[in-house]
């Protein structure tokens, strides 16, 4: 009787930059699971169905890029506190023939955060993200449920950034993007959560002159790995978190979900993605 093969993926438009196949494809081999993940190339108008027909394709479940993460959380039947709370899904599976969702970029970020610097503590604290989009709300997520006492939302689009603090409460504030300097004077983490300084975006013009010695600053961008935000922030000596570690942490919960096994972010898994994207 020959052992059946676990099938997952990753879904998205486009597709082909994903980095997730040669993450989960590392731990199959490591933990020797038979078992693949592939890339799935899917046009908004047919996410919906594609969700709808995981089951008919033979597919545990699926991890879910950009553009489809709303589009995902609104097919799920069931879906955590963290897919509700940013209101937007990254991680499906199926449970008991219904289709579940979960968002587990809140979990990496605190997950990458914590390991990069032990010592930091967000509660109390004050934190500033740049950006209203998804990736800005698992982040304000994640440091609302570790215990932040205030979080300053900047974007360039104020009604955006009105939206998010809506959406999460009092301790969140939003501001305009010209005030990201004067607001951030004793914030204690700084997180990018913009596509500013990514490789072909424009650069994310920050002066980070007015931080404290004890603030993080955090990017969430990882191509490239050194930003011209963590160069800025590595020359003032202050802690510098890439967006790498993110990536990696977020994609343990889905791949225990659909293999079975727990998986460990290692410095070998992380240089070979780093080589990478190097190369890219």
């Amino acid at each position: 009787m020959t052992e059946r093969t676990i099938r997952a993926c990753v879904i998205g438009w486009p597709i082909a930059h994903s980095r997730s196949p040669m993450i989960h494809g590392y731990w199959l081999k490591k933990y020797g699971i038979a078992g693949s993940y592939t890339r799935q190339p899917v046009r908004p108008e047919e996410v919906a169905a594609f969700l709808g027909s995981l089951r008919e394709r033979g597919l545990a479940g699926c991890n879910v890029t950009i553009p489809h993460k709303e589009a995902a959380f609104a097919a799920a039947a069931e879906r955590s506190a963290a897919a509700r709370a940013v209101g937007a899904a990254n991680t499906l599976w199926l449970e008991d023939g219904r289709l579940a969702a979960d968002n587990t970029d809140s979990f990496g970020f605190i997950s990458h955060l914590r390991a990069s610097v032990p010592g930091f503590e967000a509660r109390g604290c004050a934190v500033a993200v740049l950006g209203a989009g998804g990736s800005s709300r698992a982040v304000v997520h994640a440091v609302l449920d570790a215990g932040a006492a205030e979080v300053r939302v900047f974007n360039r689009t104020r009604e955006r950034a009105d939206a998010v603090a809506r959406h999460f409460g009092a301790r969140v504030k939003p501001h305009d993007w010209a005030e990201r300097v004067d607001r951030t004077r004793e914030v204690r983490l700084l997180v990018n959560a913009t596509s500013l300084g990514m490789t072909g975006a424009p650069s994310l013009d920050m002066d980070l002159a007015q931080l404290c010695e004890e603030c993080v600053v955090f990017d969430l961008v990882y191509v490239p790995l050194e930003t011209p935000l963590l160069a800025a922030a590595r020359a003032r000596g202050l802690a510098a978190v890439d967006g790498l570690g993110m990536l990696l942490h977020q994609a343990t919960p889905g791949f225990e979900k659909w293999f079975g096994v727990r998986p460990e972010v290692t410095p070998d898994l992380r240089a070979l993605v780093a080589a990478d994207i190097g190369s890219g």
